[in-house]
């Protein structure tokens, strides 16, 4: 299987992993190579700051169209600071808690704001 690395730092231009819009870029990237069969190296060489609006996109989506199994089988993260390493884990897990019952978590969020 081919890997494809991709540099988050070349997608949004600085060292700031902040931005939804920027998110999707390394989404579009990461589900394309996906659909193709291909494992996905994720550098975020030179990415000082993550936010977790950033990482929702880029990656907690992915758990819409793909399995658990798939993903960790196919998406190798490196070069990811400390904090963004702690911000990455939080997203994905509560990505997976959401797409395993999207209607069950948006009924609690619902409940809790109410």
């Amino acid at each position: 299987m081919e890997n494809v690395i991709i540099n988050v730092f070349n997608i949004v231009g600085t060292p700031f992993g902040v931005e939804a819009d920027d998110g999707q870029k390394v989404f579009n990237l990461v589900h394309k190579a996906f659909s193709e069969k291909k494992k996905v190296i994720l550098s975020f060489l030179n990415i000082e700051i993550l936010t977790t609006a950033f990482l929702n996109t880029a990656v907690g989506q992915l758990y819409k169209d793909f399995t658990e199994a798939e993903i960790k089988g196919n998406l190798e993260v490196k070069d990811i600071t400390n904090p963004g390493a702690v911000a990455l884990k939080r997203v994905v897990d509560t990505a997976k808690l959401y797409y395993k019952d999207p209607g069950a978590m948006e009924k609690s969020i619902n409940e809790i704001l109410d």
